[in-house]
């Protein structure tokens, strides 16, 4: 199964639900393995946001994605229709804090990405596969995850007193999900509004973005789509928050009485499970490694050498994508002052060790003979745990945006026994192996 995305750039201008401020946002192709995109073309220097479950921020009735000051809200029906249509990469051009809300579901969404055009890409889709069930519970609420070939969504939804009770179980396949599910349209509870208001919330809503539940009564400028169109529109709530993780799941989760704040709990649990297991549901080793490289391999691909040489093995290597190993000994020359009677992996030659795995990524494609892969610059990074000697990281190289050979920019990450311990998004300029 290969990669997607559109053919043509698209448009739409609205209101955001929460903010009530009119917004455009404008959703083009993107390239292979550079996955899902904001990009906040009203702020000075246009920044960049990814839709992950690390960088998730407020969860009161909408999903928001952050980093440090930049944020975007309410961001679940776009992502629904962006993953219930199968598409991979694509970059959202977006000049205010929240998508339009439109009619309150992702139709309207996902008739532009039908028009734009949806289009195969050369590489292949990688998917997290569960292998193992999971389960979360907080209450009345609960979700378990089972493996599953294909995603299936099983969905309970229902009220306080429990008046609008409704069950669907659904396979999730873009024709399933553009008919069955992209219509239906976001609900409250009318006793709910008023403090939603007190809050800031829903200051651009109204019934043509939203069914309002009085009792027994429904109150709706339209019929409803579907008997059950508020498990439906749980479901398409739960798709997109469901993109948080990174990559697509195959797997058949059930949910009773799903909500985005449980939602995104349940994707940092399916987040920890895809560390240990990766996208392919086992933990990656040598003998499941047919495309690595051993160490002479390397000395061919890289000018490195001791002491500075931080990759000891390439596990896998595919199109865009690098699963390196660094063996961390205590014979390490740095361990005598880093720090004496405390050793510790310095978090810079944790850098360099993701820039060396980077490099031997971008140096393997055809043409690269004889060049250099030059750090220009380090961003969103961040050091999570202690690694010292005996620990064996994992270093992992994604390539997300590549400019005519010369420009790169590689997602990357180390995991030392199972655990996340760095990354970073690092840039870099290819030049020929020759200082001017």
């Amino acid at each position: 199964m290969f990669q997607k995305t559109i053919e043509r750039k698209v448009g739409v201008r609205g209101r955001g639900v929460h903010t009530g401020q009119d917004v455009t946002v404008r959703i083009g192709p993107g390239e292979e393995n550079s996955g899902i995109i904001f990009r906040r073309t009203d702020l000075l220097g246009q920044p960049i946001l990814r839709p992950d479950i690390a960088a998730v921020g407020d969860l009161v009735r909408c999903t928001t994605v952050a980093s440090g000051d930049v944020r975007i809200h309410t961001v679940e029906h776009l992502l629904s229709a962006i993953a219930g249509l199968a598409i991979d990469n694509i970059t959202i051009e977006i000049d205010g804090e929240e998508p339009p809300v439109l009619d309150g579901s992702a139709k309207e969404y996902a008739n532009l990405l039908q028009q734009a055009g949806i289009v195969e890409q050369g590489g292949e889709r990688r998917e997290f596969v569960l292998t193992q069930p999971l389960c979360i519970s907080e209450g009345k609420r609960t979700i378990i995850a089972v493996p599953h070939d294909g995603l299936r969504i099983t969905c309970t939804s229902a009220d306080d007193r429990d008046l609008h009770t409704q069950h669907l179980s659904i396979d999730i396949t873009p024709e399933n999900y553009f008919s069955q599910i992209a219509p239906a349209r976001t609900f409250t509870i009318y006793e709910d509004i008023e403090p939603l208001l007190k809050m800031g919330k829903i200051r651009g809503g109204s019934l043509d973005s939203a069914i309002v539940i009085k009792g027994d009564k429904i109150l709706s400028k339209e019929p409803l789509r579907f008997r059950d169109e508020f498990v439906r529109h749980k479901i398409l709530d739960l798709i997109g928050d469901l993109t948080l993780l990174g990559m697509p799941l195959r797997a058949h989760v059930i949910a009773v009485r799903p909500g985005h704040a449980f939602n995104a709990r349940f994707v940092r649990e399916l987040r920890t499970r895809m560390e240990e297991h990766r996208s392919v549901g086992r933990p990656p080793s040598l003998e499941n490694a047919p495309k690595g490289l051993d160490i002479c391999q390397i000395l061919n691909l890289i000018p490195h050498r001791y002491p500075f040489l931080l990759v000891d093995r390439v596990l896998e290597a595919g199109d865009g994508r690098l699963l390196a190993l660094k063996n961390v000994s205590i014979n390490e020359p740095f361990f005598q002052g880093h720090f004496p009677g405390r050793p510790v992996f310095p978090g810079v030659l944790q850098i360099e060790a993701m820039a060396q795995a980077a490099g031997i990524m971008m140096l393997r494609q055809a043409d690269m003979a004889g060049k250099l892969a030059f750090l220009m610059s380090c961003d969103r990074v961040k050091f999570r745990r202690v690694v010292g000697p005996g620990d064996q990281l994992l270093i992992e190289a994604k390539l997300l945006q590549q400019r005519a050979k010369k420009i790169a920019l590689v997602e990357c990450a180390c995991r030392a026994n199972g655990q996340a311990a760095s990354s970073a998004e690092l840039l870099f300029t290819i030049a020929d192996d020759r200082i001017d």
